[in-house]
């Protein structure tokens, strides 16, 4: 989609346009649905989140700026819901939950149909700090651009640039990480 049909597609959103919220959904709930798998790691959580984030898209639409930055303001739906389920899940509410003990973390490593190789990357990511996680996801998996991204995360984009070195870094080592300590051996 260019930054055109974005525009106008903010435009009708603010005038209400139910279609035009049918054509954001279909664009990007699969993409919000996997950045949210990807970072909750549970596919019941993801779901209750990626619902959240469309009722929150379809009450707030209206209230867009010209000049939104569509794909930055719905991921960013997204991370505040994740964000929000995060901090009740810190309240370790779970212990409460029938079954809760034996939930195992689900996402898209848990496929069986993946390559070993998307498998290594996806073990890789979800091993690395959330900073780091998020700031992978949004760039090389979702495909925004650095200031969208950016934007996404509330910070500015030389931060932003900063934070995508050191997590590509981290996404490097654990990748490389059983590797080296075998050569070490070896050698």
């Amino acid at each position: 989609m260019d930054r055109a049909e974005e525009a106008e597609l903010v435009a009708r959103l603010r005038n209400g346009d139910k279609a035009a919220l049918r054509v954001v959904y279909t664009s990007f709930s699969d993409r919000l649905f996997g950045f949210l798998l990807r970072l909750s790691r549970r596919r019941d959580v993801a779901e209750d989140l990626h619902q959240e984030t469309w009722v929150s898209v379809a009450r707030h639409a209206e209230r867009l700026a010209d000049g939104t930055d569509l794909p930055a303001w719905l991921f960013t739906i997204a991370r505040n819901k994740f964000r929000s389920w995060r901090r009740w899940a810190a309240l370790d509410f779970t212990r409460f939950a029938v079954g809760a003990e034996d939930a195992e973390p689900e996402g898209p490593s848990a496929r069986p149909d993946a390559g070993d190789e998307i498998a290594a990357l996806e073990k890789a990511l979800e091993a690395l700090p959330m900073a780091h996680r998020e700031v992978l996801l949004l760039v090389g998996v979702e495909g925004l651009e650095p200031k969208q991204a950016a934007e996404v995360l509330g910070i500015q984009p030389e931060a932003f640039r900063q934070r995508l070195s050191r997590a590509r870094t981290a996404l490097a080592e654990k990748l490389e990480g059983p590797a080296r300590k075998d050569a070490a051996v070896i050698g």
